[in-house]
């Protein structure tokens, strides 16, 4: 586990926010592995007014740069990396103290950067297409004996949404 100032996280409540295919792929070629309108309309209603903290390749993959109504935190290990309406991190605790006053920061990928949060986390939002997907980026593994679901909502394929789908919130069981 990483070397995280305690009193960083003391108070706030870190989500993991992501989409997975059955396979927990979530990416390749930078590129996400779906379209589901749903999850985005979620995603956007879950994130909008926090910060949230993404590494650079993610970031890039934005099509429009940094995501409006939220502060947008980008994790590389370049020092010399600058884009606009970002604010630059490069460790976890920069990241964290960067999210100030926000209690429920988001942690918005990819395979990386949900490596090194996952451990600190104390939230899981997940949508879990019905579907094997080729991918070269993965969420880490959830592991069952520390994480509990509290709430799950099931959606069958439809003219907008080309898979079946759900929405998983998970809860750590023993907080660090």
């Amino acid at each position: 586990m990483l070397q995280i100032e305690k009193n960083l996280i003391i108070n706030k409540s870190i989500t993991l926010i992501a989409a997975v295919s059955k396979n927990n792929g979530i990416g390749l070629n930078n590129k996400l592995l779906w379209y589901n309108k749903n999850d985005l309309k979620r995603f956007k209603e879950l994130t909008t007014g926090h910060s949230i903290i993404m590494g650079r390749k993610t970031f890039e993959s934005l099509p429009n740069g940094a995501l409006p109504n939220r502060i947008n935190i980008v994790l590389t290990k370049d020092k010399g990396y600058s884009r606009e309406n970002i604010l630059i991190a490069n460790t976890v605790n920069d990241a964290i103290k960067m999210t100030k006053n926000d209690l429920n920061p988001y942690i918005i990928g990819g395979g990386e950067i949900y490596s090194l949060f996952i451990d600190i986390a104390k939230k899981i939002e997940l949508t879990k297409i019905d579907k094997f997907f080729s991918a070269d980026t993965f969420f880490p593994k959830i592991k069952k004996k520390e994480w509990k679901i509290v709430s799950e909502k099931k959606y069958l394929k439809n003219k907008n949404n080309l898979f079946s789908y759900k929405f998983i919130t998970y809860k750590r069981l023993k907080i660090r």
